[in-house]
């Protein structure tokens, strides 16, 4: 049996290497956090030998400075993983000085080199000490002006390079007009038709990802008029364009502002794709601005 797919998961902290790893899971990959280089060898002796067992696209792991041997091992490890015939690739996250430090002051935890001295001159040290290491990763992700959703796409397209995934990639991405459409819909439905919970004084503050605007927009009788005749149009399409042999196929759901009706639709018209088609993913494209 040919040795799956490696990919090494790193970067700056902060810069959203969990959510990158999570979504590798999601994709079938067995993913592990914080993996130190000197385990590596053990790790992949166990694991080929049951490999007949695990039913996985390939390995993922979490691997930066909190491990202090990472760095001047990494470069060892991924020559001997190449020449025992693994495809080993790098990930490397990466954002922006002021990201980085408004995401710590945030989940308050402590940067890997920030015990002693300034958050910024541990995020800046970090940087540098990365620096050789991002040069040479197969790709290099900014997340600086992307959202948990957006990343999540990001890392799923990668996903998709180094495993045996199959079926159409079917994109949901819920959008506001006032912001454009979006470019790569194939498929778009405008569902301005709908009551508007933004001019509702309680309910305009929340997003559509809250349980109060769900039900608002759910419990209109015309929502349930259209989810029914959508999802049926769907249900007939999907199978047309697999049949077809295209690769990816992009719902584009809109309304006005993105927060709200879009948000809740797009998420119902997910959770109905996702029972028959295992390579959907959703996107909430303007939940943050709306």
């Amino acid at each position: 049996m040919q040795p799956r797919t490696i990919i090494i998961v790193t970067g700056s902290s902060g810069s959203g290497k969990s959510t990158a790893l999570a979504t590798f899971e999601d994709a079938g990959f067995f993913c592990v956090d914080n993996m130190p280089v000197g385990l590596m060898p053990p790790f992949l002796q166990q694991a080929a030998e049951q490999a007949a067992d695990n039913d996985v696209a390939g390995w993922a792991f979490g691997m930066d400075l909190r491990d202090r041997h990472f760095l001047d091992g990494h470069g060892r490890m991924l020559a001997d993983l190449k020449n025992k015939g693994y495809q080993a690739k790098i990930v490397f996250l990466d954002a922006d000085d002021q990201v980085l430090l408004r995401r710590y002051n945030q989940t308050r935890r402590h940067h890997p080199l920030g015990r002693d001295g300034s958050l910024l001159e541990a995020v800046r040290a970090e940087k540098h000490q990365l620096q050789p290491l991002r040069k040479t990763a197969d790709h290099v992700i900014d997340t600086t002006h992307l959202s948990v959703h957006e990343l999540k796409f990001a890392i799923f397209n990668i996903a998709r390079q180094y495993t045996a995934i199959t079926g159409m990639a079917i994109n949901v991405i819920s959008f506001g007009f006032k912001y454009g459409t979006p470019a790569e819909a194939d498929l778009l439905i405008d569902v301005r038709f709908l009551k508007n919970p933004y001019f509702v004084p309680e309910l305009k503050p929340l997003d559509g990802e809250s349980d109060q605007i769900r039900e608002f927009v759910l419990q209109d009788p015309q929502t349930g008029l259209f989810l029914e005749s959508y999802l049926k149009l769907l249900d007939q399409l999907i199978p047309l364009y697999v049949k077809e042999g295209k690769a990816y196929l992009t719902l584009a759901i809109g309304c006005t502002g993105g927060r709200h009706r879009s948000v809740v639709i797009a998420q119902q018209v997910y959770d109905h794709i996702r029972l028959t088609q295992p390579t959907v993913r959703l996107m909430h494209r303007d939940i943050r601005f709306g």
